[in-house]
C-alpha cells in the first residue's frame, strides 16, 4: 500500500481557510505522521504561497491600524486575547510551511515541526474557546499578517527561515508575555493565565526547535552560526531589534550569551 506523501498532507492543511477544518487536519496529520502512515515522496511544484487558507476575517490591516488592545475595558480585553489568537493561527501557517517547503531535511526536522504545528493548533484551540467567553470570536477585530510576510521572506532558504522566525519573531513572544500575563492577572482573567502559562512553556520549545534547527544548517554549511545569525539580523531587520529581551528565557530556548548581548546592541 502506498503511503500518502506528509509534503501533500501539509500543503491540504496550508490550503484550509476555515479555523476548525485546518485545525482537524493538522491533528490528523501529525497523528498519521507519528503513526508512520505518511511517506517522504517529494511533491512538484512546490507553491509559493503568497497567501495560506485563512477565513475572511480579520480583516489585515498595516499593525498602526489595529484596535488598541489595552486590557482595562471590555474591548481592549477582546482584541488582547484575539491579537494572541491570530498570533497562534499563523503560527499553525508557518509551522506546516516548514513541513512544506523545505523537502530535503532529514526525518527529525519534520517529527519536531509536525509537532510545533499540532502544539499551536491547540494554543489557537485554547485562545479562541477563551476569546468566546469574552463574547467574541475570531475574526471579530482587524490584524496585520507581519508573520506570514517574513514567511515569504524566507521561502528560499531553511537557514534563513530558522534564524528569523523562530528566533526573531517568535522569540518575541518570549520577552513580552510575562508583561501581558500580568496584565491578565490585574484583570482577573484567570483562564487566560493559564492558558498563557500552556503558550509560554511550549514556545520555549518552538524557538528552541528553531535555534537547533539554524544551527545544524549552518554546520552542514561550515558557517559560524554566531556570525550568521547577526549578519542576517544585519540583512533582512536592518540590524535593529526591539527589546527588552529576557535572557533567562532565552538561554532555555538556545541562545548564547554573545548573541544575547548581540541582541541587546541592536535594540
Amino acid at each position: 500500500m502506498i503511503k500518502p506523501s506528509l509534503y501533500k498532507q501539509a500543503e491540504k492543511c496550508l490550503k484550509a481557510s476555515l479555523p476548525n477544518d485546518k485545525i482537524g487536519l493538522t491533528y490528523e496529520t501529525a497523528e498519521a505522521w507519528q503513526q508512520h502512515k505518511l511517506s517522504l515522496d517529494k511533491v512538484s511544484p512546490i507553491l509559493k504561497f503568497e497567501e495560506p487558507g485563512r477565513p475572511d476575517k480579520p480583516e489585515l490591516v498595516p499593525p498602526r491600524e489595529l484596535t488598541r488592545r489595552k486590557p482595562g475595558s471590555k474591548i481592549g480585553h477582546a482584541a488582547l486575547i484575539h491579537s494572541i489568537c491570530h498570533i497562534e493561527f499563523n503560527a499553525i501557517n508557518l509551522a506546516l510551511d516548514a513541513v512544506y517547503r523545505f523537502q530535503d531535511m532529514p526525518d527529525a526536522f519534520y517529527d519536531d515541526w509536525v509537532k510545533v504545528a499540532k502544539e499551536e493548533a491547540y494554543h489557537f484551540e485554547l485562545l479562541s474557546k477563551h476569546l468566546s467567553t469574552l463574547g467574541y470570536t475570531y475574526g471579530d477585530f482587524t490584524a496585520h499578517n507581519g508573520l506570514w510576510e517574513s514567511a515569504l521572506l524566507t521561502a528560499h532558504d531553511p537557514m534563513v527561515r530558522m534564524a528569523l522566525v523562530p528566533r526573531v519573531l517568535e522569540a518575541r513572544g518570549l520577552d513580552v508575555t510575562p508583561g501581558i500575563v500580568k496584565k491578565l492577572k490585574n484583570i482577573g482573567d484567570d483562564k487566560a493565565v493559564d492558558i498563557l502559562a500552556i503558550v509560554h512553556r511550549d514556545e520555549i520549545g518552538h524557538v528552541e526547535t528553531g535555534t537547533r534547527w539554524f544551527r545544524y544548517l549552518c554546520e552542514e554549511r561550515g558557517l559560524n552560526s554566531e556570525e550568521i545569525f547577526k549578519d542576517l539580523i544585519n540583512k533582512y531587520m536592518k540590524g535593529i531589534l526591539r527589546g527588552p529581551f529576557d535572557h533567562d528565557v532565552r538561554k532555555k530556548a538556545g541562545f548564547t550569551e554573545e548573541e544575547l548581548l548581540f541582541l541587546e546592541s541592536a535594540n
